[in-house]
């Protein structure tokens, strides 16, 4: 059995690949065509890394790709139902972010009615919370817990999309990481896990074309399609106890959710608006230790690998090793958050200051 799903799980991964990647000239030339153009503005306080204007209508070929793999490899049902049409207005409010710019708010009406129709079409919900041996049934409020689980999950993905390869690289890491899990625990066949690795071929595809110097954007339809999937892949997981706790998705995502936790905290101080960009996500604070663009992706990567490595030893082997493994990982994020502006310049600056002192006293001495 193990040997048959594997072949099965090469032919998906393979054929979503291929498609993904071989129309991505086409999409390229779409993009210029209609003006799905990123073009680098000043005015944005120099936000931009990219220099030149690239097309951003990547997310058009995942969806493309993802539409062609359900029909090659998917079973039809009404939860599937529910993704493709909650997909459908997900690619459609990005798409028409990505050729005129949106508001924030009217963003959020798209990705509500996508996460509405996955509650009450799909039947889709969060109703409990398993986490150190207790089990939380929400009852009522599975409702609005669902629905603030796949907005937050839209817009991690969002937010983190700032350099080449960035948002792809770390759906593809979600995505890898959730197939390995479901092999390890021999689940075969289901709907999350299809959608799994339809969705690793996909966006596989897309970064070849993405990965630094890019050649496309992934745009808003590209970001939010993927963060929206993610959550869908969450919740399915949730329901058929691939993933024993609400905790394993967020902490393979720790990277996005820690960066868009910091910018809301970071703006909070400054008194700015949630929505507002700036310059100090990680990538920034990486770019600002001279890393490359590229260097700077690969960090990102490898950290989220050893989050997702952590969540596989917790998930398969030991939870307690897996325990151990995460809070490793948050004291080396926490050192990040005391030695760079992330959330406050004030904050580095304090650390420095400690760090000076203790270094001259223990030189006196």
């Amino acid at each position: 059995m193990s040997f048959n799903y594997l072949t099965r799980v090469i032919l998906i991964v393979t054929t979503t690949f291929s498609i993904s990647a071989l129309l991505m000239p086409y999409i390229i030339k779409i993009a210029h065509h209609i003006g799905a153009l990123d073009i680098p503005r000043s005015e944005q306080n120099h936000r931009h890394i990219h220099k030149k204007v690239m097309p951003k209508f990547g997310g058009m070929c995942i969806f493309i790709s993802f539409l062609l793999g359900y029909m090659l490899f998917g079973v039809h049902s009404i939860q599937m139902n529910a993704i493709l049409i909650g997909s459908f207005f997900i690619i459609l409010t990005g798409m028409i972010d990505d050729i005129n710019s949106l508001s924030a708010k009217q963003q959020l009406i798209g990705q509500s009615i996508a996460a509405l129709v996955i509650i009450f079409y799909g039947g889709i919900t969060m109703n409990n919370l398993t986490a150190f041996g207790f089990d939380i049934e929400f009852g009522v409020l599975a409702y609005p817990i669902t629905y603030l689980f796949i907005i937050g999950c839209i817009n991690v993905i969002r937010l983190i999309d700032g350099l080449d390869g960035l948002s792809g690289g770390i759906s593809s890491i979600f995505f890898l990481t959730i197939g390995i899990i479901s092999f390890l625990q021999h689940r075969f066949g289901t709907l999350e896990i299809t959608l799994t690795f339809i969705m690793l071929g996909s966006t596989l595809g897309f970064l070849v074309y993405n990965f630094n110097p890019a050649k496309i954007f992934a745009g808003e339809c590209g970001a939010t399609f993927m963060g929206f999937i993610i959550a869908i892949i969450s919740l399915l997981g949730f329901k058929g106890a691939l993933l024993t706790s609400v905790f394993v998705p967020l902490l393979i995502l720790a990277i996005p959710i820690l960066d868009t936790l910091f910018a809301i905290i970071r703006r909070a101080i400054k008194h700015k608006p949630i929505y507002e960009g700036d310059r100090d996500h990680l990538h920034h604070q990486l770019l600002k230790m001279n890393l490359s663009q590229r260097k700077t992706v690969l960090v990102i990567y490898a950290i989220s690998i050893l989050f997702s490595i952590a969540a596989i030893v917790y998930t398969i082997n030991d939870a307690k090793l897996g325990v151990m493994m995460y809070i490793a990982l948050f004291i080396l994020v926490l050192w990040f958050i005391l030695h760079t502006s992330i959330i406050s310049d004030k904050l580095e600056t304090n650390t420095k200051k400690l760090e000076k002192k203790f270094t001259s006293k223990k030189k006196k001495k």
